[in-house]
């Protein structure tokens, strides 16, 4: 069954544990084949069978046609860009330009602003564009300022406004805490404050994406990164870096570029300066990894098929009734599972890490970020399965309570 049909098959209306185990679980049955309980879909999200036949898809061009297979791969590109700006509510598909990772398009913007940027961020972003964000700093490179946590680890858009009075030209911030799953509210408030003191935004999306409406439009912003891994379910290497339209029109230019940006790249021409195609296309780069454009494919078409709206009120009564269970097991300091979190529950926890290895040896797959055990079901998982996991944590709480 095609996704598009195996979607249909469910009708109307609110989701279903048995609608979704008759129609769209068969769409998952290689990787529902272990008897593991999966928790950790906000890292690694897990992949459609169809995964591995659009891989293979592109496989077989470059076996059948060699360099002809040029022609498919860049209309792969484009259904990938044309994908990307029908999740993020982009008005061209130009405006997405595909990456590796975030970070890389976070290096991008960098690069192209001019001078040494000032750059304000928050103590909360994901690893990657920390260390890029202090590498940067510690080479010369921008200038960093730093917004800190409140008592409750959280982050507020009003601190990030306060920031932007010394003066800035960038602000990067998630729409979606790592860590905690925080949702950042008033991002729109946020570009509106950037803008009026010349400041652009770069919006991280990645915790997002998949997971809550992204409207690029409604948010103002100048910039989104995001990728495929988590909740998209497209793996590792397929990112994108989002510029909107008044920036590409603007003027902005690229630093981080390539050939396949040369206005005429086939004739390899060499005019000194170069000629870059116009729009977001001046940012794409060298010869890309065509096969993750592919590898995205399925789980941005299952998205898009059943909805974010849809699959957001399903993942906030599966966190409801997974926080319900933990609390009942006696596990405390459990977020999230409401409006104001994104697609995982946390635990707050002393030395979390230990945590996931011993949920891991009872068949649980979990992870930690600092004290934050973070708990992620995704659509199919099963209520026996998150009374079972929230059981075992309760009893590891036990434990290491009554040993204390």
């Amino acid at each position: 069954m095609t996704i598009v049909n195996a979607v249909a098959a469910l009708g109307h209306g609110p989701l279903s544990e048995e609608a979704i185990a008759r129609h769209i679980a068969p769409l998952f049955s290689r990787v529902l084949k272990t008897d593991r309980i999966y928790l950790a879909n906000h890292s690694l999200g897990r992949p459609l069978n169809a995964m591995a036949d659009d891989i293979a898809e592109a496989a077989a061009l470059w076996y059948s046609k060699l360099g002809d297979a040029w022609d498919d791969w860049l209309a792969e590109r484009e259904a990938f860009r044309a994908r990307i700006a029908r999740l993020i509510n982009a008005s061209r598909t130009d405006c997405v330009i595909p990456r590796t990772s975030a970070g890389q398009g976070l290096r991008a913007v960098l690069n192209a602003l001019p001078g040494r940027p000032r750059v304000v961020s928050t103590r909360g972003e994901f690893d990657s564009i920390d260390l890029i964000l202090k590498q940067y700093a510690s080479l010369g490179r921008i200038e960093m300022r730093w917004v800190e946590p409140n008592a409750h680890g959280e982050f507020h858009i009003d601190a990030l406004i306060d920031a932007l009075k010394p003066g800035a030209d960038l602000v990067v911030v998630s729409q979606v805490m790592f860590m905690t799953a925080q949702v950042v509210t008033g991002l729109d408030r946020l570009a509106e404050a950037c803008h009026a003191h010349g400041t652009r935004l770069l919006i991280d999306g990645y915790h997002a994406i998949g997971v809550l409406p992204v409207d690029v439009q409604v948010l103002h912003a100048d910039f989104l990164i995001g990728g495929s891994y988590k909740y998209l379910r497209g793996g590792p290497g397929a990112a994108f870096l989002y510029i909107s339209p008044a920036v590409l029109d603007s003027g902005l230019r690229p630093l981080d570029t390539g050939w396949f940006a040369n206005a005429d790249m086939w004739t390899f021409e060499r005019p000194d300066p170069p000629i870059l195609k116009p729009g977001g296309d001046a940012f794409l780069e060298g010869t890309p990894p065509v096969l993750t454009w592919y590898q995205a494919r399925s789980g941005q078409e299952f998205t898009l098929a059943i909805g974010v709206a849809r699959l957001r009120e399903y993942s906030l009564g599966k966190l409801s009734a997974l926080r319900t269970y933990l609390e009942q097991a006696g596990v405390e300091n459990v977020t999230g599972g409401d409006n104001h979190h994104g697609a995982f529950l946390t635990v707050r926890l002393n030395n979390a890490g230990e945590f996931v290895a011993k949920l891991a040896q009872q068949g649980i797959d979990s992870d930690a970020r600092a004290e934050w055990l973070r708990l992620c079901p995704d659509c199919l998982i099963r209520d026996e399965e998150l009374r079972h996991a929230a059981s075992v944590l309760g009893r590891i709480c036990a434990e290491r309570r009554n040993f204390a």
